[in-house]
């Protein structure tokens, strides 16, 4: 039974690409203590990994897993920094940002400005965590009285954004693509200083 627990907690993670405890213990009808138990397992062998946290209510966060690295094995963050750094090598500073801004265009997808900028900001919010989370960053937005916050619980880029610290200012550049108004960044996900999240705020 615990061979076939397990086999199936890496296949739903190969499917879904990442799970807190809690989706993993839904899916296979079990405790969400058993479902952690086989997570440990699978930690322990090198199988799984912590690959962020996700904020569920006003309770801790929870870990959010993925396949670990030691199993996809792969070159791409060696080959995404120099390509990153070579781009931007190329570039003279006054350039780097209206190039970045392009580049935020192209991960936004097809939401011409004019047709954006129409629609209430609600409705503007809506799709753009929802676009936000099909390329991974497990977004939601909050409302506040300077205007709203985005809140990413998860950075796709978080294996070469140390390198390549220029990615956040893309990540602004893609949010103001698809909201169409002025966004900043407030917060940086710094684990070791206890902070998992990236928030943006509507200026």
């Amino acid at each position: 039974m615990p061979l076939t627990t397990r086999l199936r907690i890496l296949d739903y993670l190969r499917r879904h690409h990442t799970a807190t405890a809690g989706d993993l213990a839904r899916f296979l009808a079990m405790t969400g203590a058993n479902v952690r138990y086989h997570l440990a397992m699978l930690e322990d062998n090198q199988l799984v990994e912590v690959v962020g946290r996700r904020h569920d209510g006003n309770g801790r966060p929870s870990q959010v897993y993925g396949l670990s690295r030691h199993v996809l094995g792969d070159g791409l963050d060696d080959l995404a920094i120099a390509i990153f750094e070579e781009w931007l090598q190329r570039l003279k500073a006054t350039e780097q940002d209206a190039a970045l801004a392009r580049l935020a265009g192209r991960l936004a997808g097809s939401h011409p400005a004019l047709e954006q900028v129409q629609k209430p900001l609600p409705r503007r919010l809506a799709e753009a965590i929802a676009r936000l989370n099909e390329l991974h960053y497990q977004a939601r937005w909050e409302a506040a009285a300077a205007g709203p916050k985005v809140i990413l619980g998860h950075c796709p880029y978080a294996a070469i954004v140390s390198r390549v610290p220029e990615l956040c200012r893309m990540d602004v550049f893609l949010l103001e693509s698809l909201l169409q108004i002025p966004m900043r960044q407030i917060a940086h996900i710094e684990p070791e200083n206890g902070e998992w999240q990236c928030v943006f705020q509507a200026e």
